[in-house]
This record gives C-alpha cells, structure tokens and sequence, in this order.
C-alpha cells in the first residue's frame, strides 16, 4: 500500500473513532448547558443581547459565559439571521477538545409574541425549528398564557405517556434542529424540562406586571415551566414607577423569588456588577450580567463577580 493511501486510510479511522466517542459521550453529557447546570445547583450566568450577528456570533461562544439570550422581542425577528447566528456560535474545536455536543454557551430566543396564540405558536416553532434550546416569554401574566407556552414548545406526545398534558402543538420537522444539534434522536430529546426529566428545552416565562405577581403560584404550577424571569426594568413601569430600585418593585421581585424557591423552580433576574453577588445569595439560579451588543467592560465584571460569589473562580 502507497504511503499516502496508508496515512489516509489512518485519518478515516481516526476521525471515525473521534465521532464514535463524541457520539458516546453526547448520549449521556446534557445538550443543555442552562439544565446542566441547574441540576448540579450551580448558578449560570449569561447575556442579554441584541445582535446576533455573524461577528457577535463568534465572539459570544467565546465569551466565557452560560449561556445567551436572544433578544427578537426588541430586535428585528429573523428567523434566518437566527439561523446564520447559531451556526456561527458552534465551535468545532470545543466540540473535539471535549468530546461531547454540549454547547458552551447554550443559546435562548425571546420571542415578541405580542399576537394571539397562533401567532406564539408559529414564532416558536420557528425559532425551535432551526436549533435554539428554549425560549423565553415575555410578559406571562396568568397560568392560561404559561400553559400555552409550554405548549408551543412542546411536541404532542404518544398516547399513553405519564407526561401526556400539557398537549403539545409544536409541528413536526425537525430536521434542522436536528442537525444542529448533531443528534439523530432531536424528537425524543426536544421536551421540556423538568416535566420531562430527559428533555433539553426550556420554557421560561418573563414576570413583567403585577398580575403576573399576584398570580405567580399558579404560573409556575403549569407543568413544563422550566423556570421564571423576573424583568425588573417592565415590572417597574407596570407598576407605575420609574425606577427598579423602588422599594415595592423589590418587594414584588422577593415575592416572586420566595414562590420560585418554595417550589424549586429556577428563577432568574437581569444584574450587573452592582448587584450581580446580591442576586445569587439571595437564590436567584441564572442570570444575566449584562444587556448589550456584546461582551463589555462593565458585563465581564458582573460575570467575574457573580462567579466569585457563586465560588467558580
């Protein structure tokens, strides 16, 4: 056999143990990085953002946070773009260096959803379809509007299953999201965590208004809610003030934060380095450390700060 033909022959075997082995690894690493962290009861810290360009793309998955969060409420929604963003934040090398499929930064969508339910349904199924691993909606106010969120985000599911309701109204074609998660089993694993212990989606609904506050119990008793988002910024303006640091704004995010941990649902806020240490004692499980177009001076000090008060460093 030629030289060259023997080294090629090598690089085959080899690059088809590389994938054997990540494909292994990837049956029993989570693809969720946001899931993974909650049930190892570590607190995860990520971005708000509102460019999801190919640039912002790179420097994201790069970026040494959690996870990020996709702002197409307030920015442009593009599923294309969307598109283009993800496939830019996967790194090859990490995926070798690792061995398994796991994204560094995992990336979320919020959605606008200001329409009636067909249009939630057809943004999220949008936005799932091409690979992202949950959503966030905003302005939940009531169980009705959480239930239908988790809806949109699930598939239906078999007959007969334990986890059957709430009954899913997400289409089936998954083939990009598949392929973007580099998984042949996206419909078993595409289900919402913690209702199904083995899914990798999240349904994280945004608390925006005092109905939602006073009906936070009943919200996050809606089975497939993976976790609540306390927006201070809307919530302070929903409640008639200018500000967040309003002292009954903060007895509304405690009230909300008390529910969540009586329950044991993840609850998150948005934070900076002011307060970012604050928020992870007081039992907020996720995060945000900055809202930008990007990683700046003032977001990377909230993450190295939360990371030291949540002992990561």
């Amino acid at each position: 056999m030629k030289p060259a033909t023997v080294w090629r022959t090598i690089g085959i075997a080899l690059a088809a143990l590389l994938a054997a082995s990540v494909s292994a690894q990837s049956d029993t690493v989570r693809l969720n990085k946001l899931i993974d962290l909650i049930e190892q009861d570590e607190p995860a810290f990520g971005l708000l953002s509102f460019d999801y360009s190919l640039t912002n793309a790179r420097a994201m998955a790069n970026s040494g946070l959690d996870f990020i969060l996709i702002d197409m409420e307030h920015a442009p929604f593009d599923v294309e773009r969307l598109r283009a963003f993800l496939l830019g934040m996967t790194n090859k090398r990490s995926i070798l260096e690792k061995g398994n499929l796991q994204p560094d930064v995992v990336p979320f969508v919020r959605i606008p959803a200001a329409g009636g339910a067909d249009e939630i349904i057809a943004q999220a199924k949008q936005v799932l379809d091409v690979g992202t691993y949950g959503i966030m909606f905003p302005a939940i106010h009531n169980r009705e509007q959480a239930e239908l969120a988790v809806r949109a985000t699930r598939y239906p599911q078999v007959n007969g299953v334990d986890d059957y309701e709430p009954e899913g109204l997400r289409g089936r074609n998954p083939s990009n999201a598949a392929w973007y998660w580099g998984v042949r089993d996206y419909h078993a694993r595409a289900d919402v965590w913690p209702h199904d212990p083995q899914g990798e989606l999240l349904a994280i609904m945004f608390v925006e208004s005092p109905e939602a506050v006073a009906n936070i119990e009943e919200i996050i008793s809606v089975p497939g809610v993976g976790g609540i988002f306390i927006g201070p910024s809307d919530l302070s303006t929903s409640m008639g003030y200018t500000s967040p640091a309003a002292p009954e704004v903060e007895a509304a995010i405690q009230e909300v934060l008390a529910a969540c941990l009586e329950h044991d649902v993840p609850c998150a806020i948005t934070t900076n380095a002011r307060t970012v240490q604050q928020r992870i004692e007081q039992g907020f499980r996720f995060v945000t450390v900055g809202v930008d177009s990007g990683l700046s001076a003032g977001a990377s000090s909230a993450l190295r700060l939360g990371r030291e008060a949540a002992g990561q460093n």
